[in-house]
């Protein structure tokens, strides 16, 4: 099973465990519908694994719930052995699975009794694995199925043959967990295709839609734009622009890349647009500057005091999106937001997590950001109320949280206006380094400040002053959404009564009570700061709201 030098590095380490005799069972899974650059073509996997890499395999026997038994290669083979007819009636899993185990038993038979007729190699592939013993699966056929598969792995005659099986799944979270973790499978992710594979892609691309490209194309910095996306979109992209005869820009790439990526991911993630930056941010100077020399430390490439994550925290409305947008932007990376992953299918959410964790790895440098981290990380012990569903998520995520190869790679960003509901060993230092407490303005000049910098996003015109004369009667524990909403409401009295700005910011501070209950506002104030790493990100008027050791 020797791969060719063009071929992807899970190939070859694939190639490599079979060749040593260290597995003959493998679980592929991830990205197993994209399409691969190899040498001069573009193929899918099912292609790669029949054509090129079991090339010298006498035998290749495919399966899967559409088209049910094939014979790729080697029929003359297998037409020796009298059950060979029998094929035609092995179309469901359970006789299929068992038409090979009796062919590779006949196989086996003519080995032990040293027959001079040779014995060709068998690779079997089983695409959709993950439909034919799924992880929730139950009943006798699926136990019949899965007692055989363990035993194409490890048992007699199956071990004594040059025999292998190839096992597709998008998700191994989704696959019989007794396959799935078996000691004798070797698991085989296929991820998403990095730089230098969509750069192959986009050479083969090019030749055959010439006018999507500009002609002084670049296409190593088209595939690093790029990174994240998979071939088979972007040859879609490349063949609609060829056709249309416009070529890519670098100005597409960004809302290209958004797009793809957010359609190849079915809804599960998003990305957060950065326009902004950190000199957008009103306030906590002290966290700024902090936020600004971790950045300089990543475009260093000095990783030894890069954060693995930040753990943003304080009452609603102290904009948590909006710092991670600003942070984004200043750190020049992309964002992703995941959204509503938690499936009601045993096995979904946690396939789902698998997928979102395949596109970070692909993406290269970027943010996770998770909004509202104390609802979507789980528990470590969530009792029987979701059957261990938010345990393992959690698992999954701690697992994925501190990997150290992700260090300046991937930064997890997590916002929670309830950080005590965060599992302590998610907010450890190796997952989450700095805990960064958002809180209101605590001086009338810190909210005319806020007040003023919000009217000028909304065309609100206010002199100086203005903000002047109206500064004693700013409210204090003023937090942006709620400032947001005060300027909202100085708006709309400005246009309805057509009066000045000054005027219209003087009417709406009448009556004005802050959106938040002052008891629920104290209450998640003192929980940020109790998560502060540095009290430096707490202003001297909140510190006494520090719960003393």
């Amino acid at each position: 099973m020797p791969a060719p030098t063009s071929a992807p590095a899970w190939a070859s380490e694939l190639a490599l465990a079979y060749e040593s005799g260290a597995s003959s069972q493998f679980i592929l899974y991830g990205n197993v519908h994209d399409r691969l650059a190899v040498g001069d073509r573009l193929l899918n996997l099912a292609d790669f694994l029949e054509d090129t890499l079991l090339k010298g395999f006498g035998v290749v026997i495919s399966y899967d719930l559409g088209n049910g038994l094939n014979i790729e290669r080697g029929g003359e083979h297998v037409d020796k052995w009298q059950g060979a007819d029998l094929k035609r009636l092995a179309r469901e899993p359970l006789p299929a699975i068992q038409w090979i185990g009796r062919y590779l038993r006949y196989l086996g038979n003519l080995r032990a009794l040293g027959t001079n007729e040779k014995i060709p190699n068998v690779a079997v592939i089983l695409r959709d694995i993950d439909q034919i013993v799924p992880a929730d699966g139950s009943g006798f056929e699926h136990g019949s199925i899965t007692s055989q598969l363990r035993a194409w792995a490890s048992e007699s005659p199956f071990s004594d043959l040059a025999f292998t099986s190839l096992l597709i799944a998008d998700n191994l979270n989704d696959v019989e967990p007794l396959i799935a973790s078996s000691a004798h499978t070797t698991r085989t992710r296929v991820p998403l295709p990095d730089a230098p594979a969509l750069e192959r892609a986009v050479t083969l691309l090019r030749a055959q839609s010439a006018k999507a490209f500009a002609t002084d194309a670049n296409h190593a910095q088209l595939a690093a734009a790029l990174a994240g996306v998979t071939v088979s979109s972007l040859e879609s992209l490349i063949r609609i622009r060829h056709h249309e005869g416009r070529p890519l820009a670098d100005a597409d790439l960004a809302k290209l890349k958004k797009e793809l990526v957010e359609r190849d991911s079915a809804g599960l993630v998003e990305f957060i647009e950065a326009k902004r930056s950190l000199a957008d941010y009103h306030g906590q100077d002290a966290l700024k500057a902090w936020l600004r020399q971790d950045i300089a430390l990543w475009r260093a490439g000095d990783l030894k005091a890069l954060p693995m994550g930040y753990l943003l925290c304080g009452p609603v409305g102290t904009g948590k999106t909006f710092l991670v947008e600003c942070l984004a932007g200043e750190a020049g990376v992309p964002v992703v937001k995941l959204k509503n992953f938690r499936d009601r299918w045993v096995g979904s959410s946690e396939g789902n997590l698998e997928k979102i964790f395949r596109l970070i790895r692909a993406l290269g440098r970027c943010m996770v950001f998770i909004d509202e981290a104390d609802q979507t990380l789980g528990k470590r012990d969530s009792g029987s109320g979701d059957s261990g569903l938010s345990g393992r998520i959690y698992s999954m995520i701690a697992q994925e949280m501190s990997d150290g190869s992700n260090r300046g790679r991937v930064l997890w960003l997590l916002a929670s206006s309830r950080p005590d509901l965060i599992e302590v060993d998610l907010k450890r230092p190796g997952r989450v380094d700095v805990k960064v407490p958002l809180l209101p303005t605590s001086t009338p000049a810190e909210s005319a400040q806020l007040i003023a910098t919000l009217a000028k996003r909304y065309g609100l015109a206010l002199e100086a002053a203005d903000l002047s004369r109206l500064e004693g009667r700013m409210p204090t524990l003023l937090t942006p959404g709620a400032a947001e909403a005060l300027v909202v409401k100085a708006y709309r009295h400005s246009k309805t009564q057509n009066v000045a700005g000054g005027v219209a910011l003087e009417a709406s501070l009448v009556g004005y009570q802050n959106p938040v209950p002052a008891d629920v506002l104290e209450f998640q104030m003192r929980l940020a700061i109790r998560e502060a790493t540095d009290l430096n990100f707490v202003p001297p008027a909140f510190r006494s709201l520090v719960t003393p050791a």
